[in-house]
């Protein structure tokens, strides 16, 4: 069995391997800079310029990882401020606060026609370049996921029965892996917590922007 390494080696053998990446080869420099100046001393400034230009690009690179965490920090803080609002919505509320935002976001003919009997459409639009939207809501807690026989049932009358161009699930849950599966292969969108938190802070696309990925 080989031995351990431990911290310290490893250290060491990184102090090393820093010595022959870069005190060898400035020695060498140095050595000729004294004997053969002609030769040394323009290797050497150039050297010193790759040098020079490797530290400002790293120092760029890391401010801008710096931006991108705050950024991303900010927009995710945004993001569980708006679903907080959305969790917190009963059922009847939670379909007009979609409507809301489909109004919000350029949509014209906004209905609100969820009840009894309305076979899966909950809102209804019409998107800002013409095509008709249908959204099933589900305001579920954040361990209710939605189910392959929900999806399925809306699956079956959202392009037959209300003529949608765009279908769309909005939840404030998540889907089960056999609802995200059919809908994909259906070619219904599906908008779970998180992603209704970036379209109701505009961090994120609306369903008629957005189009599913293939399920893992």
């Amino acid at each position: 069995m080989p031995p351990r390494r431990t911290r310290g080696s490893s250290c060491q053998s990184i102090v090393i391997r820093l010595v022959w990446a870069v005190g060898v080869p400035l020695a060498i420099l140095l050595q000729l800079v004294k004997h053969a100046p002609e030769v040394g001393i323009p290797l050497l400034l150039a050297a010193a310029a790759a040098g020079l230009v490797y530290v400002v690009r790293r120092a760029r690179k890391a401010e801008q990882q710096r931006l991108e965490a705050a950024r991303y920090a900010q927009v995710r803080e945004v993001q569980s401020r708006e679903i907080a609002r959305y969790h917190s919505l009963g059922p009847t509320e939670f379909e007009h606060a979609i409507a809301y935002l489909c109004q919000r976001d350029g949509c014209t003919n906004v209905q609100v026609v969820g009840g009894a009997g309305d076979l899966g459409a909950d809102v209804t639009a019409s998107a800002p370049d013409g095509r008709r939207i249908v959204i099933q809501c589900k305001r579920y807690g954040p361990t209710h996921k939605v189910g392959s026989p929900e999806m399925q049932r809306f699956g079956g009358t959202c392009y037959s029965i209300h003529g949608a161009h765009i279908a769309a699930l909005v939840t404030t849950s998540t889907f089960t892996r056999q609802a995200a599966a059919y809908a994909v292969a259906q070619g219904i969108r599906l908008f779970d917590e998180q992603a209704l938190a970036g379209w109701a802070s505009q961090t994120g696309p609306a369903p008629w922007h957005q189009v599913n990925q293939p399920v893992a």
